[in-house]
């Protein structure tokens, strides 16, 4: 993961300096402490004995409650909160913490998940997300004799069939969970460009019937989770529900997948540069804007970051019945500052609520920026950098996994082995972009760029293990809607956005 800098991510996207990537620093990081039922099964106090057996042996410290815990006996902002048993409403954990923003809560049962191989995707976000809300926890764990099973608030499952925690399961697939926790964007983190979509431009139009059209493709298939409601939601009191309401960002519910169009974008070719001589591997801001360096198959390249501008869903909306006057918005990048601009029309329409995925949406606009200089630096005319500046690019977030055998032609999976975080994390943002350029790697290493033509590279498939699937590239939402649901279309050749708009464990939601 050395090929961008912490300092270039954090120039770009504003990613901490200190995020941890690696499972290493991910196990530094942790701070658990336990709060347990004051009455708990024999399964549950082995389980937790195994877990915090786990962590010691990993090197992570549990805390006891009163080390976690102010002065006011609050338990103190960073600290992971396990919760085993059935707890009453005065006991809850939510009571012991200041904000459901500071400290992640993991609720323990001794039941089995309320899951059946029968149940549906969206049957089964339903039932999780329950059960987060009546607890106010940020992850299930389900024990049972003979297994243990991780929920999630993205929909993410995953099944471990041994009685008590390995420490490998804990290492590979738990840490990763409470080390980023799920987060929604807030107001203050964009700049708002009120009534600054142009809804009457040529891409917007095109763009918004190309949402129509993969929308349509999409509504049958089991994999596009639609939405679950807020207001659906079982609350053991209307105090909890408030609290539910403001994590949320008062939004209505939470809704899953995105669609997404990059605007078009030319870049200047990448500058090949002497790593360790005139440049190391930091960001570079001078009034030409900025530069970072980026490394591809050995040798460092500087380049020029530019503006990068995506027209995406809001949170929340029907995306298999876009509307596009309410349900469009455009997100951006600029000189390192994320903006949001509303439609320029006179209806009323809801404020602006950008996807939990912004971040990791605009890594990818940004890193597909980085990968056609790449490109222009080494090939003469290279099929994706014309592509992206002639008609841009397209995003889809789905929870399913494309086989690799199916993708389209030109798209470089990667991503498989990267720690199963969830969305909307700045982890999840960084795995975006850093594979991009694993993804330009492998299309080197395959000899597909400089085959040319419909071999060359052309996008990539980002594999988010534990959640979901990112495909990014030259395809339009519809060329690519088709793709992955033949069923309910005509499968599309690898073509251009143009073409067609003008413009030992069983792991769920794992390839």
């Amino acid at each position: 993961m050395n090929c961008i800098s912490e300092a270039s991510l954090g120039a770009m996207l504003g990613i901490p300096a200190l995020t941890p990537l690696t499972l290493t620093a991910m196990c530094r990081g942790l701070r658990p402490v336990f709060h347990p039922a004051p009455h708990i099964s024999g399964r549950l106090k082995a389980f937790s004995g195994g877990l915090q057996s786990a962590f010691d042996a990993l090197g992570i410290k549990v805390e006891s409650p009163e080390a976690a815990s102010g002065a006011d006996g609050r338990i103190l902002p960073g600290r992971v909160v396990f919760s085993p048993g059935v707890l009453p409403d005065h006991e809850l954990a939510i009571n012991r913490v200041s904000t459901l923003y500071n400290n992640m809560i993991v609720g323990i049962y001794d039941e089995p998940p309320p899951l059946s191989s029968q149940s549906g995707a969206q049957e089964r976000l339903d039932a999780i997300v329950a059960r987060l809300a009546r607890d106010m926890v940020h992850i299930l764990i389900y024990v049972t004799a003979e297994s243990w099973t991780i929920c999630t608030m993205n929909g993410g499952v995953a099944e471990f069939h041994t009685p008590l925690p390995s420490v490998e399961d804990v290492r590979s697939t738990l840490v990763p969970k409470l080390t980023a926790q799920v987060v929604p964007p807030r107001p203050e983190d964009f700049i708002l460009r009120k009534g600054e979509l142009d809804t009457s431009s040529p891409f917007f139009l095109a763009a918004a019937e190309d949402f129509r059209s993969s929308g349509r493709l999409w509504e049958r298939s089991p994999e596009l989770l639609t939405h679950t409601s807020t207001d659906s939601l079982e609350y053991r009191s209307g105090y909890y529900r408030r609290i539910v309401r403001r994590y949320l960002d008062e939004r209505s519910g939470m809704s899953y997948g995105f669609f997404a169009r990059q605007l078009p974008v030319r870049v200047e070719a990448a500058v090949p540069v002497a790593y360790g001589d005139t440049y190391g591997m930091e960001p570079v801001k001078d009034p030409g804007g900025l530069r970072v360096p980026v490394r591809v198959g050995g040798r460092v390249y500087m380049i020029k970051v530019p503006t990068v501008r995506v027209l995406t869903t809001r949170s929340g909306c029907r995306k298999t019945a876009v509307e596009p006057l309410r349900d469009l918005l455009e997100i951006g990048m600029e000189n390192g500052r994320a903006y949001i601009s509303t439609p320029a029309h006179g209806e009323e329409s809801p404020a602006p609520r950008p996807s939990f995925d912004t971040l990791t949406i605009l890594a990818h606009a940004l890193g597909n920026a980085l990968v056609a200089a790449v490109l222009l630096s080494i090939l003469p005319d290279p099929v994706f950098a014309r592509l992206l500046g002639e008609s841009g690019a397209s995003l889809t977030h789905w929870h399913g996994y494309p086989e690799e055998a199916t993708l389209p032609e030109g798209y470089f999976m990667h991503g498989t082995a990267n720690p199963p975080v969830s969305c909307s994390t700045p982890q999840s943002a960084a795995y975006s972009l850093l594979g991009k350029i694993d993804a330009l790697e492998r299309a080197l290493q395959a000899g597909g760029v400089r085959a040319g033509g419909a071999a060359g590279y052309r996008g990539d498939v980002h594999v988010e293990p534990n959640h979901g699937t990112n495909i990014v590239g030259v395809l339009s939402l519809s060329e690519t809607a088709a793709a992955l649901n033949p069923e309910n279309g005509k499968p599309a050749a690898a073509g251009s956005i143009q073409s067609s708009s003008a413009d030992g464990s069983t792991q769920g939601h794992r390839p």
